[in-house]
């Protein structure tokens, strides 16, 4: 299996920026990691090595990016409008460096995002923002609201909300969509959302779901047996969704 490490200074971040990728045809696949993981866990959980025979056969090209999640979302020694302000940061890096060199690497045509846990906000919130970018969005274990205090997992932007705030929550955006190129291209999409029964975000992706449907876009919803949160989970679900 081709296995490349790539590094680069990113302009949008102000900092190194370091991913891998995995094969040498097929659909690019953007793969987000999950909540401040590292671009190498996929790899160490096995979660690419259960996506081997797709790589292998050029069926699919993986890029495993790294996570700023703890310098965005997960920076409680800022205030809130720096966290979501740092996200977007990242959303340029992906767009602006990330972006331009898949396509150097692959010339598909074929782009999709994917992602696990956090990883699947950064999917899905990606696609449904770019919808002309992506033939296909992923989210596996995903939340899809980071301002609901859901059991353990807290509002992770401490009660504040403005416009960069709500235009990233797909869970409040995606009700009031009502541009029909943005909506067209979504509903070109192919939307996969899986998720275990009883995980906490359960009820999230039910309600993410049924907004899609309402507004026309169609979209697969797989619930997973137990809580279903868990690399042993993952290796099994992505090659069957990715």
């Amino acid at each position: 299996m081709k296995r490349e490490y790539h590094k680069w200074f990113s302009h949008s971040l102000q900092r190194d920026m370091e991913l891998l990728f995995f094969g040498h045809s097929g659909r690019a696949v953007i793969f987000f990691p999950t909540r401040m993981a590292r671009f190498y866990d996929y790899e160490n959980w096995g979660i690419i090595g259960s996506l081997s025979q797709q790589i292998e056969n050029g069926e699919i090209q993986v890029f495993c990016l790294d996570s700023i999640d703890g310098e965005s979302f997960y920076n409680d020694g800022v205030f809130p409008s720096v966290r979501i302000d740092r996200h977007l940061q990242y959303e340029k890096y992906i767009l602006d460096e990330v972006m331009p060199f898949i396509g150097q690497q692959n010339n598909s045509g074929y782009v999709e995002t994917a992602g696990c846990s956090m990883g699947a906000y950064h999917a899905i919130n990606l696609a449904m923002k770019y919808p002309w970018l992506f033939k296909k969005a992923v989210g596996i274990s995903g939340r899809y609201d980071l301002t609901d205090n859901i059991g353990d997992f807290k509002d992770l932007l401490s009660g504040f909300h403005n416009d960069e705030v709500y235009f990233n929550m797909p869970a409040q955006y995606i009700a009031n969509l009502n541009d029909d190129r943005l909506l067209t291209a979504v509903r070109n999409m192919e939307i996969i959302l899986a998720v275990g029964e009883t995980d906490p975000f359960l009820s999230g992706n039910q309600h993410l779901s049924t907004l899609l449907w309402e507004k026309g876009i169609p979209n697969q919803f797989h619930t997973w047996e137990s809580n279903a949160h868990r690399p042993h989970y993952w290796r099994k679900m992505a090659p069957m969704y990715i």
